[in-house]
């Protein structure tokens, strides 16, 4: 990688760790600005990043990002968050995500010719995880019911583990008979022994973890990086096995969150349950840290080069996407619910793609499938419009929205939206 290009990045990390407070309330997001510096570092720029130079630097940030977050979001997951956000999390991701796909799937049939059935369906799966750090202030304005922020939260913490296996078996489907592994493989390797893999990891992690909490052996500082380490084992090992890491990084969270969790039967005071958001901490932030580098990155090496020779089929897609595969999805998935329509427009739109799209299809480039040019412009400029579109738009649509709940609390104080007033911290 060229010097100058890690010179640009460190100091853009510099410039909006010292901004980011203030354009936090702005339409100027930390993904944009990091796209829009890629940008201008890349091809259509300063040419400091080379496409074909620097892919492997490009995936390796966007997996080590993912692979960190899937973690630190799956060892937080709890029973009690789908019960305590009420219906919306169950009905988003039980019946939501899979009619994204699906709807997706459909749409992309007439607007992306020379793509396989299982090709198309690829694109569908890539594009359906969603990101909540794309749209922040959606989720984080404390004008909007807790209901809806923490039903979105939830939501962007599940549906990328949750679609790494449709993921998995598209890839396979789309590349079979192309010196690809079976979809029968494939099922055995990435999704039996991975978990596996990923149950096993999580649980000792927590395991040795805990033991060391109950004598007081572990600081502080090393407890943090022990539960870095799991994830990281836990990719390796999947990998070693011709496996996937993500899937073994996703089950080795939830194992490892659960086992923390988990109070001793004989009441051993000592060894009481664990919040594992207290080790993940810096996991988390490592990888949000990975993940804003690879928005850069992904402006140079990728939507970069995307956009020199940009037609109008993948703009069309990337639009339909963000909206109609999007919002129908949300709008069948809370029917009957009694939620407001203008609660269901405002969840259907905040439905942002990112790093999970971004290294999926990644991936399947990577494959060298008949069509993976096609579907990697697809998901590089829908990235790129979800960024623009939805960063730009939550602070205005959240201030609205809120602005519309509290008129409409004053007329109704049992509005469904208002569930969860009693507890109206953002998760």
């Amino acid at each position: 990688m060229n010097g100058w290009a890690v010179v640009v990045a460190g100091g853009v990390v510099v410039g909006y760790g010292v901004l980011s407070r203030r354009l936090s309330t702005t339409v100027v997001s930390g993904p944009l600005v990091f796209v829009l510096c890629g940008l201008a570092i890349g091809p259509l720029g300063l040419d400091l990043l080379d496409p074909a130079r620097d892919l492997e630097v490009t995936r390796a940030l966007l997996e080590g990002a993912l692979v960190l977050l899937l973690f630190a979001d799956a060892a937080g997951i709890r029973a009690g968050d789908l019960r305590r956000e009420e219906f919306l999390p169950l009905r988003l991701l039980a019946v939501g995500l899979p009619a994204t796909m699906a709807l997706g799937w459909l749409a992309a049939w007439p607007l992306l010719p020379g793509l396989s059935v299982w090709e198309l369906a690829l694109v569908a799966v890539v594009l359906a995880p969603t990101d909540a750090a794309l749209g922040q202030q959606a989720v984080s304005n404390k004008r909007v019911p807790a209901l809806v922020r923490g039903g979105l939260s939830v939501e962007s913490g599940l549906n990328d583990g949750l679609a790494l296996p449709f993921f998995v078996l598209a890839l396979a489907a789309a590349g079979e008979g192309h010196g690809h592994p079976g979809i029968a493989e494939t099922f055995l390797r990435a999704l039996l022994l991975s978990a596996a893999i990923g149950i096993a990891a999580g649980r000792s992690g927590a395991s040795l973890l805990r033991w060391s909490l109950s004598r007081g052996w572990s600081s502080s500082d090393w407890q943090q990086f022990l539960a870095l380490a799991v994830p990281i084992i836990a990719y390796a090992l999947c990998v070693s096995a011709e496996g996937s890491g993500f899937i073994g990084a996703w089950v080795a969270g939830v194992a490892f969150g659960i086992q923390l969790r988990r109070t001793p039967a004989d009441g051993d005071t000592r060894a009481q349950g664990v919040e594992p958001e207290e080790s993940t901490r810096f996991t988390e932030r490592l990888g949000l840290l990975l993940a804003s580098l690879s928005f850069l990155v992904f402006g140079a090496v990728i939507l970069g080069p995307v956009l020199q020779h940009l037609t109008w089929r993948p703009v069309v897609y990337g639009l339909i996407s963000l909206t109609v595969v999007r919002m129908l999805p949300v709008a069948l998935a809370l029917a009957g619910s009694g939620l407001r329509p203008a609660s269901v427009a405002y969840i259907g739109w905040f439905g942002p793609r990112g790093l999970a799209s971004l290294v999926f299809g990644l991936i399947a480039f990577e494959e060298h499938l008949p069509g993976g040019r096609l579907t990697s412009e697809v998901v590089a400029v829908t990235v790129g419009l979800s960024i623009l579109l939805h960063g730009a738009t939550a602070p205005y649509l959240g201030n609205r929205y809120g602005a519309w709940f509290a008129r409409s609390l004053r007329d109704e104080p049992n509005l469904r939206e208002n569930a969860l007033a009693q507890d109206d911290t953002p998760r």
